[in-house]
């Protein structure tokens, strides 16, 4: 999920201006004894307005009021910033509220984790392409729109206008090169990526499904103490590459296997086309 200026993480930075454009906003570890409606609303990119509004649907708690001055906290600044994340990722203010409400006070650590959750597993940086310099290993010097539209639906790569794309995966676009110099076709390659995106997509839920079972419905069952968020997320953390790792060494195991198999029974046909002939 890509943040917009005032979203994202660097509104920790100083150079955040007051509603006055000159004094720059508290930074989330010094916001002392409070921050003003104003000052959160620079910190975090809502507008006072939204505060308010927030507030009275009640996906904000109240802040502490001295004198006539309402002070917010740490947990309004998270609870905010979970707010805008769940709002980019289409959920509508009431499903929002469930969401909140069953994080109880720990919208913190519910941010926290759902940016764990969204983290990407690679480092791999895109490419921007050409289309012809996509389709040149296969000795083309365009892709044709059937081409075009399943390597978007892969994945792969997604169109920038004037003929240029972003490659997402040039890993994946190497295998493809590979592939061509080999003198396999593209439509044969788009076969393999889409089965393998398929298995992979199957081994994911497993991994998946094994974290919600015996870790995560235990934890909600508890009522998500707080003291044990660090724990799920450090457990999140340690399943990815766990996961990477156990994927990658049992098709390793099966691509031996199958190809021995493979190997094998292309022998036998060939002894039993010998015998055939053999008078």
């Amino acid at each position: 999920m890509t943040l917009t200026p005032s979203q994202g993480d660097h509104l920790r930075s100083s150079q955040v201006k007051g509603r006055n454009g000159t004094d720059p906003a508290p930074q989330d570890d010094d916001l002392g004894e409070g921050i003003t409606v104003g000052e959160l609303a620079s910190l975090t990119g809502v507008t006072v307005r939204n505060i308010r509004a927030h507030q009275s649907r009640g996906l904000l708690h109240p802040p502490r009021v001295v004198g006539r001055t309402g002070y917010y906290d740490q947990e309004h600044v998270d609870r905010l910033r979970l707010i805008l994340e769940l709002q980019s990722e289409g959920f509508n203010l009431e499903a929002i509220r469930r969401i909140i409400e069953s994080a109880g006070e720990s919208s913190g650590e519910l941010l926290r984790f759902t940016r764990d959750v969204r983290a990407p597993y690679e480092t791999e940086q895109p490419e921007i392409l050409t289309e012809a310099e996509i389709a040149g290993p296969w000795g083309e010097s365009r892709l044709g729109p059937e081409v075009l539209r399943r390597v978007q639906e892969l994945g792969v790569m997604r169109p920038l206008g004037d003929g240029r794309f972003e490659v997402l995966s040039p890993k994946l676009l190497q295998a493809g090169v590979e592939m061509a110099e080999l003198g396999i076709p593209v439509e044969v390659a788009l076969d393999a990526l889409q089965a393998l995106k398929e298995r992979s997509v199957a081994v994911a839920e497993v991994f998946i499904q094994v974290f919600n079972d015996q870790i995560w419905e235990p934890f909600d069952r508890e009522g998500r103490p707080r003291d044990q968020w660090p724990r799920i997320r450090d457990a999140l953390q340690r399943l990815r590459p766990l996961a990477s790792d156990a994927f990658i060494a049992s098709f390793q195991f099966a691509m031996e296997e199958v190809s021995e198999r493979a190997i094998s029974a292309g022998i036998r046909r060939e002894l039993g086309e010998a015998d055939q002939a053999t008078p």
